[in-house]
C-alpha cells in the first residue's frame, strides 16, 4: 500500500486524477472510495436516477442543521457514495457556467484560473457529439451529447419561455448562456457517462493504479507537517496507505473539509474542544459553504405521461422502456428528466443571468423521494450566485459520524428577494400558451402564493438545495483561504484538495463539469511539478 499519489474519494475529481496521473507508468497511484463499484444498472441507466432517489441507493444521504431561513427545516444533502461519486447519481447535465465566474476566481488572487486559462481543461475533458468548434472539443474521455429521445413536452417549455420573451438558445455552453433550450447531457450509447465510466474504466487495467472500494478514509497521517499517508477503514479493519509524493483529497465539498479537520487542519479552538490535535490552525476550513438554493412549482397534468407519476398506463410505459433500454439502450429510460431549461436575469439591470430553470417531466416532490399518483410536470427555479454563506463543521471527533452541515440558506435577505423574482418569472413562463394548452393545474401548495408575502412564505416552506455545495476549502492567498492557486493546503506539505470545495465562489450552473475541469487542471499542475 505504498503509492506516489494517494487519492481520497473516487468521485468526479478523484476519477479524473486517478486516470490522468496513472498515464505515467513510472507513478504508482492509489484511489480510496468509501462506496461500492459502479456496477448497478440503476447507475448506468439514465432514468435510474429516479429509483436511486427513492431508495437512497449509492448516496450518503446527509441532512443539514435546522435552517432558520427555511422555517427551521433540515435540508436534504444527497452526495454520491459509489465510484463516480455524484456523477454516478446526478441528472447528467453538462454545464460550465459563465466566463465571468472564472475571471472572478483569478481576480480574487488565483493566477491560472481565468476563463481563458481553464477553457483548455474543459476542452481536454470533452468529447462532444455535435463536433468541435471554438467552444467544444472531440476526443476527450467525457462524452457530451444531445438527449437521444427527449420528451415532446420539453419542447413545449422552450416554446413557452420564448413566448415569455426569452431568446431560444441551442447551446448553453456556447457564446452566451442566456435563453431557453435543451440541456446537453453526459451520456454515451444510451448510458450515463459518469466520471468513473469516462476516466476510470479505461484506466482500470493499468498495473500502476490500485482502486480500493468500501474504503473510508479516517484521517490524513502526518510526519511533522508533511502528509505521508491516509488511515482508512475497509471491511471492519483499519489500515494505512502511504504516499511518497502527495495525498490528494477529492472527497467533495462536505467531506474534504471534514477529513482535514479530523486530521488536525482547521479552526484550532474548535478542534481542541473536540480533543483533536492541531497541526495547522486554518480558520477557513469548513467556512464559505454555499449552494444553489432551489424551489419547485408542480403542475398536475392528467393528459401528460411521466415516469415520476404512477398510473396503470405509466407503469406500462416504464415496462416497455425497460425492455427497450435492456435490449438496445434506447427508449423512455434514456431520459435525464431535467431535459430542458433556461437562464435568465432576475432584473433587466442585472448584467448576466442570475437564475436557472430546470423543467422536469414529472411531479417532483421531496427530491423525487415520494411516490406521486398521476402525471404532470415540475419546474425548478435556482439562485445562481447566492450571497449567503454557511459552514461545515465536525459534529463529533468520530470519523464515521456525518459532518455538521449548515448552508445558512437565505441568511442574506438579497437571496430571498432574487428568488421571489425568479418564482414570478417561472410562473409567467409556465402560464404561456405553449404549456397552458395542456390544461395543467398548479398544485395547491404553491397555487395560493399569489402575492409577494405568500411567495416568500412558500419559498421558506419548500426551498432546498439543487445539490451543488461548494467553497469549504476555498482557493486563495488570504488568511481565511485553505488552498493556494496550485490547490496545495496552506500550512502543511504534501497535501492538496481537488474538488468543488476549492471554488472561491460558485459557478453559474450545474457543478459537475467544473469539478472535472478542476481535476484536469490539478493533474496538469502535478505533471508540471507546480
Amino acid at each position: 500500500m505504498d503509492f506516489d499519489y494517494l487519492i481520497v474519494g473516487g468521485g468526479s475529481a478523484g476519477c479524473v486524477l486517478a486516470a490522468r496521473l496513472s498515464e505515467d507508468p513510472a507513478l504508482r497511484v492509489g484511489l480510496l472510495e468509501a462506496g461500492p463499484r459502479d456496477d448497478s444498472a440503476l447507475v448506468h441507466c439514465p432514468a435510474g436516477i429516479a429509483a436511486m432517489a427513492r431508495t437512497g441507493s449509492h448516496n450518503w444521504g446527509f441532512a443539514t442543521e435546522p435552517q432558520p431561513g427555511l422555517g427551521g427545516r433540515r435540508g436534504y444533502q444527497p452526495r454520491g457514495k459509489v465510484l463516480g461519486g455524484s456523477s454516478s447519481v446526478n441528472a447528467m447535465i453538462y454545464l460550465r457556467g459563465q466566463p465571468e465566474d472564472y475571471d472572478a476566481w483569478a481576480a480574487a488572487g488565483n493566477p491560472g484560473w481565468s476563463w481563458q486559462e481553464v477553457l483548455p481543461c474543459f476542452l481536454r475533458a470533452e468529447h462532444n457529439t455535435r463536433g468541435a468548434d471554438a467552444w467544444h472539443a472531440q476526443g476527450g474521455p467525457l462524452h457530451v451529447t444531445d438527449l437521444q429521445q427527449p420528451n415532446r413536452h420539453a419542447a413545449d417549455f422552450v416554446a413557452a419561455a420564448v413566448q415569455a420573451g426569452l431568446p431560444a438558445n441551442a447551446d448553453f455552453n456556447g457564446a452566451t448562456q442566456e435563453g431557453a433550450g435543451f440541456y446537453q447531457v453526459t451520456h454515451r450509447d444510451g448510458e450515463r457517462c459518469s466520471a468513473a465510466k469516462a476516466y476510470l474504466g479505461p484506466a482500470a487495467r493499468r498495473p500502476n493504479l490500485a482502486v480500493l472500494t468500501g474504503a473510508q478514509a479516517l484521517r490524513v497521517v502526518f510526519e511533522g507537517r508533511r502528509a505521508v499517508g491516509v488511515e482508512y477503514r475497509q471491511a471492519g479493519r483499519t489500515a494505512l496507505a502511504s504516499a511518497r509524493r502527495e495525498v490528494l483529497l477529492s472527497a467533495g465539498a462536505l467531506q474534504s473539509p471534514q477529513l482535514l479537520m479530523l486530521s488536525g487542519i482547521g479552526p484550532g479552538a474548535a478542534l481542541q474542544a473536540l480533543g483533536l490535535p492541531v497541526i495547522a490552525d486554518r480558520p477557513g476550513v469548513g467556512a464559505n459553504l454555499h449552494d444553489h438554493l432551489d424551489v419547485v412549482q408542480v403542475v398536475d397534468t392528467p393528459g401528460l405521461r411521466s415516469l415520476f407519476g404512477v398510473s396503470l398506463p405509466g407503469l406500462a410505459d416504464v415496462a416497455r422502456g425497460a425492455w427497450q433500454w435492456a435490449r438496445r439502450r434506447e427508449g423512455l429510460l434514456t431520459t435525464n428528466f431535467a431535459e430542458a431549461g433556461a437562464f435568465l436575469r432576475s432584473d433587466p439591470a442585472v448584467p448576466r443571468p442570475d437564475l436557472q430553470l430546470h423543467f422536469v417531466i414529472g411531479k417532483l416532490v421531496d427530491h423525487g423521494r415520494k411516490t406521486v399518483w398521476g402525471h404532470g410536470y415540475s419546474c425548478h427555479v435556482c439562485l445562481l450566485r447566492p450571497h449567503s454563506r454557511g459552514t461545515l463543521g465536525l459534529a463529533s471527533p468520530d470519523p464515521l459520524a456525518p459532518p455538521r452541515i449548515d448552508p445558512a440558506f437565505l441568511a442574506d435577505p438579497r437571496d430571498l428577494d432574487t428568488l421571489v423574482r425568479g418564482f414570478v418569472a417561472m410562473r409567467r413562463i409556465l402560464g404561456q400558451p405553449a404549456l397552458a394548452r395542456l390544461g395543467g393545474r398548479e398544485l395547491s401548495r404553491s397555487a395560493g402564493a399569489t402575492d409577494e408575502a405568500a411567495i416568500r412564505a412558500f419559498i421558506r416552506a419548500h426551498a432546498d438545495t439543487i445539490y451543488h455545495p461548494v467553497g469549504t476549502c476555498r482557493m486563495g492567498p488570504g488568511a481565511q483561504d485553505v488552498v493556494d492557486a496550485a490547490l496545495r493546503v496552506h500550512g502543511v506539505d504534501g497535501l492538496r484538495v481537488v474538488d468543488a470545495s476549492v471554488m472561491p465562489s460558485i459557478v453559474s450552473g450545474n457543478t459537475n463539469a467544473p469539478t472535472i475541469m478542476i481535476a484536469e487542471k490539478a493533474a496538469e499542475l502535478l505533471r508540471r511539478g507546480a
